[in-house]
């Protein structure tokens, strides 16, 4: 059973990773920027990229803290472990639902691009944003990325502390993975010409769906993990 579940806690987590790389803060800045500093596709899949793998080391050590606190309290409290572990899952899983209940869907930072994206759209040559240095606009893009972690991928680490670090160094894998490769697939839709993509709805529904997936983790652990 317990294989069963690390097997349910992979997927998972392999989702929330994917589904919240394709909020639009995600790509769209990278798309922006790409046409303001007239990137070609190549280079503004490899700072996506780049940018990602940001995103997860900083989740990933944040990940790695709550690992080795749980493991800690694991070896303390034995089999009381996986109803607190279960139990802190639903009550995240509570939260991002009550989160969506109250509007407040996005459960990540807020990107200060608007101006790009007015931008972009400008049919005023005199109005559009001016190119700036390569090396400014990349370290902007990188810094919004890697100072803003994944908060709805760390209870899934929580999820997998019962696993140990073989947990943990799968959960990051699925991290990495789903991050980046969710961030290029939606950069390159969108570079490629791809406007029919209704992603918008998931930045509307992020905090809701995340609710969702960490309950019924949660719920899970508690049921059949011992």
């Amino acid at each position: 059973m317990n294989e069963t579940i690390l097997t349910t806690i992979a997927i998972t987590g392999f989702g929330v990773a994917f589904f919240h790389a394709a909020i639009p803060t995600h790509w769209l800045p990278f798309v922006l920027a790409a046409r303001v500093q007239r990137w070609s596709n190549a280079k503004t899949l490899a700072i996506t990229a780049l940018a990602g793998t940001g995103h997860v080391l900083v989740t990933a050590t944040l990940g790695f803290l709550v690992t080795w606190c749980g493991v800690t309290l694991s070896d303390s409290i034995g089999s009381w472990f996986p109803r607190l572990a279960g139990g802190l899952l639903l009550l995240f899983g509570l939260y991002y639902i009550s989160r969506q209940l109250r509007g407040k869907g996005h459960v990540h930072f807020a990107y200060p691009h608007e101006h790009l994206h007015e931008g972009a759209h400008s049919h005023n040559k005199a109005d559009a944003p001016h190119r700036t240095s390569d090396r400014l606009a990349i370290t902007s893009l990188l810094a919004l990325l890697t100072l803003s972690p994944c908060e709805a991928f760390i209870p899934i680490y929580v999820s997998g502390i019962r696993h140990g670090w073989s947990g943990f160094g799968l959960l990051t894998i699925i991290l990495s993975t789903g991050t980046v490769a969710g961030m290029v697939i939606f950069t390159g839709l969108t570079l490629a010409g791809t406007k029919k993509l209704q992603l918008g709805i998931l930045e509307k529904y992020e905090s809701g769906l995340m609710g969702v997936l960490l309950s019924a983790v949660g719920v899970l652990i508690l049921l059949f993990e011992k």
